[in-house]
């Protein structure tokens, strides 16, 4: 067994050992965790808050003689301009404090941030010189810089709506013929997508009736109508938005697929993926909002319970095997994914992805975009990643036997493997690979994980209420007789800061591993309800049940999870 003077930084670890502020044991454990994480064992310490981040401060400037500087005493409007760009800031945790000469004075709280130096020196043309901070001090500039780096959002709906920094955001599709430009239908489509990001929503639906045009947001997976403009200028708003994604706006018979490209400022841009469908009074447009920064949210907030991220962490790190992931469009799939992808995310990793289509474009992940019509299939470039010597791959989802028998046999051979399947639980994932013909032996070997899920609007913590239930009506529910007087549930009330009483939403996870009695029961060919039954005795957590801890822990209300789940 390794010991702390086998870590990363021993001196200062044995340091931490010496004062009595870690054990050697408690030293190991962190480290793996902290690796397991994808952190730093410094920034791991002071996150758990382990250790104070002063005292690691103080430590780490007497080990490695580095000058200590407090950020409270630092204005943020004092960074030097346009040294380093935000991305690299955030990729290398560091701040720039000031400018002498060609030297660039950098705050960091890790000296493992001297592996971004050389980067930093040339994209700066200066030659960087550490000064130690306080780890969550930098953190909170850091993320203080950028949000100001940032146009604000309602800068820009101050701003010159006909200005607009829009493109079509890709190669695919036919050019339209310039549409009606003119400048109220121009300013209304910008305002219309420029309200949908700054509410958070997820899609956008125009939808033409006989005699009204209706404009719905789903905001936290619920739709809600924002505008009716006059039914007589549809063709116009929609012609606008044809024109901005690139597609034919004289073809109005058949579906058309698009992709527009906002930017927001010089470091952030979202896109929009675009479908047109025929309908009886015209064309309905869905905009699917693709906003980067959801697949960064990191697993801590994804909503996972301690024993479900410990396995899903477990699942992704080892170095081969498959992990699925299942449930209904729309439940936070692509988003899980990606934040595993996120911390596998290294340069010692090929990591390739296919996906129809690439919603969340990631710098350091090969990704591909199936093109069925083109004979790019999910198959087709799976065996092309095969032959790219990959080390992880992910499957947008798992349609077909062809696409499962390659990906059970990559997961077979050396390969880590992510995808999707649609299923309503984890134990139906199963015989539902069994239905589309995988042998059970090949289920058996390959399969680490399934994880199936859901997503519920979380209670707004500035009006949500305490509310009673009758205790029958409680025991129906779920819950248990014993924890009825100890129960503190809420329900939705509704304020200005929220929708209906809901801000955000939560993951809801069923998460299963395959146990021993799991694995013989699938090699003799078990029934769905079968494998329900032998995960409920492995102690897994259906989605009920995972539901009713997120009711019990105040997050959301007993309503909505009766919404998002089925009562077994």
């Amino acid at each position: 067994m390794a010991t702390a003077g086998d870590l990363q930084f021993n001196s200062l670890i044995n340091n931490l050992i010496k004062d009595g502020l870690l054990t050697a044991a408690d030293a190991q454990k962190h480290y793996q965790d902290s690796q397991q994480k994808g952190v730093s064992l410094i920034n791991y310490l002071v996150a758990q808050k382990i250790v104070n981040s002063s005292v690691i401060a103080s430590k780490i400037s007497i080990e490695f003689g580095l000058p200590f500087f407090d950020l409270n005493a630092f204005d943020l409007k004092n960074v030097p301009p346009e040294v380093i760009t935000t991305a690299l800031m955030q990729k290398h945790h560091v701040l720039p404090l000031l400018v002498r000469g060609v030297t660039l004075f950098v705050a960091i709280s890790d000296p493992r941030s001297f592996q971004g130096f050389d980067e930093i020196k040339f994209n700066s043309r200066l030659n960087p010189e550490p000064v130690l901070v306080e780890e969550h001090k930098l953190a909170k500039a850091i993320d203080a810089f950028v949000e100001a780096a940032d146009t604000t959002m309602t800068d820009l709906l101050d701003s010159d709506l006909d200005n607009l920094d829009i493109s079509a955001g890709g190669d695919e599709g036919t050019t339209g013929t310039t549409g009606d430009e003119d400048a109220p239908i121009v300013r209304f489509v910008n305002k219309i997508l420029l309200d949908a990001i700054k509410a958070g929503v997820s899609d956008i639906h125009l939808e033409p009736y006989e005699k009204v045009f209706r404009i719905r947001y789903r905001s936290d997976g619920i739709l809600h109508p924002v505008a009716s403009p006059p039914a007589n200028i549809a063709n116009r708003i929609v012609s606008r938005i044809k024109v901005m994604s690139k597609m034919d706006i004289a073809e109005r018979r058949i579906p058309q697929d698009g992709r527009i490209k906002m930017m927001l400022s010089k470091t952030r841009a979202i896109d929009f993926r675009v479908n047109t469908c025929p309908t009886l009074f015209g064309e309905k447009v869905v905009l699917r909002i693709l906003d980067p920064t959801n697949a960064q949210l990191g697993i801590e907030k994804l909503g996972f319970e301690p024993e479900q991220q410990r396995l899903f962490l477990e699942a992704i790190h080892k170095p081969y095997g498959m992990v699925l992931v299942t449930g209904p469009t729309g439940s936070g799939k692509t988003v899980t994914l990606y934040t595993g992808l996120n911390i596998l995310n290294s340069t010692e990793r090929n990591i390739s992805t296919a996906e129809d289509p690439v919603e969340i474009t990631v710098e350091g992940i090969n990704q591909v975009n199936v093109n069925p019509k083109a004979g790019l299939t999910f198959a087709t470039a799976l065996r092309a990643f095969l032959r790219q010597d990959p080390d992880i791959i992910m499957v947008g989802e798992i349609r077909d036997l062809e696409t499962a028998e390659i990906a059970v046999k990559a997961a077979q051979t050396g390969h880590l493997v992510l995808s999707t399947l649609h299923t309503n639980d984890a134990p139906q994932t199963l015989n539902r690979l069994m239905q589309m013909g995988i042998p059970p032996f090949n289920i058996v070997s390959a399969v680490n994980l399934i994880m199936a899920q859901r997503l519920a609007r979380r209670l707004c913590e500035n009006c949500k209420t305490p509310a009673q239930y009758p205790p029958d009506f409680l025991l129906q529910a779920g819950f248990k007789k014993e924890e009825l007087g100890q129960l503190t549930l809420f329900k939705a009330v509704g304020c200005e800061a929220c929708t209906g009483g809901f801000k955000g939403r939560v993951g809801i996870y069923q998460v299963m591993t395959l146990s021993e009695k799991m694995r013989a029961l699938i090699l003799e060919g078990g029934n769905t309800m079968q494998l329900a039954e032998q995960a409920a005795a492995d102690g897994i957590n259906d989605l009920r049940a995972s539901g009713l801890n997120k009711v019990r822990m105040g997050l959301t209300s007993l309503e909505e999870i009766d919404r998002v789940t089925t009562e077994n």
